[in-house]
C-alpha cells in the first residue's frame, strides 16, 4: 500500500476494525517514511459483471466511478458519505443480481438517478443534466417540472 502523501510503500497498520456495515475492514495506517497516517479500506472482491459502454467498449464494474459521479452531484448538499456509500452498495448489489454476465451502462445509470431521485432533487438534477446529457435548456426544464410534479405528489 502506497501513502498517498510522498508514495512511499513502507507504512505499519496501527489500528484495525469492522466497518458500521460490517462489509469491511477499516485499517488506519502510518507512512514509515513522512510519519503521516491515512485510512485505507478492505473489501471482499466478488465478481461484478463487465459494463457495456454506449459505445460498445467493455470495461469492469468500478465502483469508484461511481461514488466519484455520485459525490459531485450531492456536492454542498446536506447528505452524508454513509447515504452515498449505502447507495453505491444497492447499486452494486442491483449488478451484481443482473442475469447476464454483462450489465448495459444505462442500467447502472438509471438506477444512480433513481436513487438520487428518492434522495435529493439537486443532486438528481445534477447528475441528470450530464448522464443525459442535455442538449438545450428546454430538454433540462423538462426534467425539472418533472421532478416538481413527483415532488407535489409526494405532498398531496
Amino acid at each position: 500500500m502506497k501513502c498517498p502523501f510522498c508514495s512511499n510503500a513502507e507504512n505499519k497498520v496501527i489500528d484495525s476494525r469492522i466497518s458500521k456495515d460490517g462489509n469491511a475492514i477499516r485499517r488506519r495506517r502510518e507512512c514509515i517514511a513522512c510519519g503521516k497516517r491515512f485510512t485505507t479500506y478492505e473489501f471482499v472482491e466478488e465478481s461484478l459483471p463487465m459494463v457495456v459502454k454506449k459505445d460498445g467498449r467493455r470495461e469492469a464494474f468500478d465502483r469508484t466511478k461511481i461514488l466519484s459521479g455520485i459525490k459531485k452531484a450531492c456536492e454542498k448538499r446536506p447528505i452524508s458519505i454513509d447515504v452515498i456509500e449505502n447507495i453505491i452498495e444497492r447499486i452494486e448489489q442491483t449488478c451484481q443480481e443482473f442475469p447476464a454476465k454483462e450489465v448495459p451502462s444505462s442500467v447502472i445509470g438509471e438506477k444512480v438517478m433513481s436513487e438520487l431521485h428518492n434522495l435529493d432533487g439537486v443532486a438528481y438534477v445534477r447528475f441528470a443534466s450530464v448522464y443525459r446529457q442535455f442538449r438545450d435548456i428546454n430538454e433540462f426544464l423538462d426534467e425539472l417540472k418533472d421532478l416538481l410534479n413527483v415532488e407535489e405528489k409526494k405532498e398531496e
